[in-house]
């Protein structure tokens, strides 16, 4: 009770949990790194993660935003159905298979969707097939890195 007889309103969320609640990019190396193959590349001051010398991840310098691998052909898509989260790539980028998302605009669930699909592009077909394994309760990440 207020003291006046009305309801007291639940609280609001504050600050703290508001940015609790943001991606950052120690959330991504955090995922980005158990997967096999994937490591961290530091290239021109820019956070990147690749596997092999392909780059799957990459984050501006301020870390506000991650561009990931992503079929070119379903870009305009993509960005089109959520302008505010996803952006097209710069204009030198637009020939491969890039997108840029806003780290502030997505959850943890959401960026780890992008991260593993972006990872299956670049990884071996056998790898990929055999990480999915995984998802659904199959072989280790260990197991799946002697593969």
């Amino acid at each position: 009770m207020d003291g006046g007889g009305g309801a007291v309103a639940a609280p609001a969320l504050g600050l703290y949990d508001a940015i609790r609640r943001m991606v950052t990019i120690d959330d991504v190396r955090r995922y980005a790194l158990t997967l096999p193959l994937s490591y961290e590349a530091l290239v021109g001051g820019r956070v990147k993660f690749r596997v092999g010398r392909i780059v799957y991840l990459s984050f501006s310098r301020d870390g506000s935003v991650m561009g990931f691998a992503f079929p070119k052909d379903q870009r305009d898509w993509l960005v089109g159905g959520d302008p505010a989260k996803f952006m097209q790539p710069d204009r030198g980028d637009l020939r491969y298979n890039w997108v840029l998302v806003r780290l502030a605009a997505i959850d943890e669930t959401e960026m780890r969707e992008l991260v593993i699909d972006a990872w299956r592009m670049v990884v071996p077909k056998k790898v990929a097939e055999a990480y999915k394994l995984v998802d659904i309760g199959g072989p280790s990440h260990t197991q799946l890195e002697h593969i």
